[in-house]
């Protein structure tokens, strides 16, 4: 005699239920990302082929702004102040913030009070930060930079007035305000790193810097992959505006001005668009060599 197993039904509905939970939890980010994100990214990218005339209809132009954004002067030249500010930026927040990562490593308490403290420019809306480094970098003998130039004998700088330097200070906050986030990445890769590593590479006589070199640094090589930060605008536009005399304007300070000071939408729309498209290309190329990397 033999028995026979029967299996119960399954129950689509309960497994419907459970397909489409993470769907409702997920609903209301998707729904602001579409009406505050998407949409207004789809708008900007049909602007771009218009001449937006308000009250009178827009006049399609088809290529013509962005012919006209990629042959203006003033483009051209925020195009190589985004560049240095944007790579300025990104690479000296990931030394500073590798450094900062191999000072405050450990699990003492005391170390991570220290590392909250220093995490705080990152949490501190831009704006904040932009006016108080604003005031930090006051002309005159009574700020902040100027006073420890004073008590070193230096004369004043006008950091933010000297076509010369203001590019240089825009970067310097940037770096100050990134680098916080970079620690962390890096703690958490630091974390990871094998301490046999490490112990063996002590008993084998390896110096200091061979271990960074050697031992630190490629287990630290996928973290440093997932840093990002070429977007740069609320830096610049808080502290100079992109003055003085355009030294420290960049793409985005440039488009702002081109939609909201002189109403010229579709054009603002256009460099708006050629953003997008280099920061996608960038994108699909980094992360196409870092998988190339990690397969060897």
């Amino acid at each position: 005699m033999t028995a026979t197993v029967t299996t119960a039904p399954r129950r689509r509905g309960v497994l419907t239920r459970k397909a489409l939970l993470p769907w409702v939890f997920l609903a209301p980010g998707l729904l602001l990302a579409l009406v505050f994100k998407f949409v207004p990214m789809g708008k900007g990218i049909w602007l771009s082929f218009f001449e937006v005339r308000p009250f009178l209809g827009d006049k399609w132009v088809g290529l013509d702004n962005y012919t006209r954004v990629l042959t203006d002067h003033r483009f051209q030249e925020a195009i190589g102040n985004t560049l240095l500010l944007g790579i300025g930026m990104s690479l000296g927040a990931i030394v500073v913030g590798f450094f900062l990562a191999l000072l405050l490593e450990g699990q003492a308490r005391s170390l991570k009070i220290v590392r909250t403290a220093v995490f705080l420019p990152v949490v501190t809306a831009t704006a904040v930060v932009g006016e108080l480094w604003r005031l930090m970098y006051y002309p005159t003998s009574d700020g902040l930079m100027n006073s420890a130039l004073g008590f070193l004998g230096l004369e004043p700088v006008p950091f933010l007035d000297n076509p010369d330097t203001a590019l240089w200070a825009t970067m310097a906050m940037g770096i100050w305000m990134t680098a916080p986030y970079n620690m962390v990445i890096l703690l958490a890769g630091l974390a990871g790193v094998d301490r046999t590593l490490y112990e063996a590479a002590a008993m084998d006589g390896v110096s200091l810097r061979q271990r960074l070199r050697y031992v630190t640094l490629p287990a630290l090589r996928p973290a440093l992959a997932a840093i990002r930060g070429l977007r740069v605008f609320t830096e610049v536009y808080v502290l100079t505006g992109g003055g003085p005399a355009g030294s420290t304007e960049v793409w985005m300070t440039r488009a702002y001005t081109l939609g909201f000071t002189r109403n010229d939408i579709g054009g603002a729309s256009a460099a708006s668009v050629v953003l997008l498209c280099v920061t996608l290309l960038l994108t699909v190329t980094v992360n196409y060599f870092r998988k190339r990397g990690d397969v060897r």
